[in-house]
């Protein structure tokens, strides 16, 4: 595992990028099994590419979308309350790699 240092977040492009790589794309696996993956792949390309991680505190992490995510998804037709309960799943795993892989999961 990877030490985490927050205020090394502020950059974390820079000190972090493979974990950010590593943390995304165990969410992509996780959702791609569950979920379908023409929508998961959509989600990851248009949106989740435009998304920012932040650390929030006490080994909490956020992930910010880009504003209006059923009008930015051109990729896939699909109706908005499935893509927001997909989106807020693929959100909710992005966080939770995000803890697992800085080491920073509740025990």
């Amino acid at each position: 595992m990877t030490e985490f240092d927050p205020e090394k977040f502020e950059d974390k492009y820079e000190h972090y990028f493979p974990q950010l790589q590593q943390a995304y794309s165990q969410a992509f696996e996780r959702m791609n099994d569950a979920y379908d993956s023409e929508l998961v792949h959509a989600i990851d390309q248009q949106l989740l590419a435009e998304s920012e991680p932040f650390y929030e505190g006490e080994g909490q992490f956020r992930v910010e979308l880009p504003a209006d995510p059923a009008e930015q998804l051109t990729a896939v037709l699909v109706d908005e309350e499935k893509l927001t309960a997909v989106l807020d799943r693929y959100v909710d795993e992005i966080e939770t790699e995000l803890r697992r892989v800085f080491d920073l999961e509740d025990d």
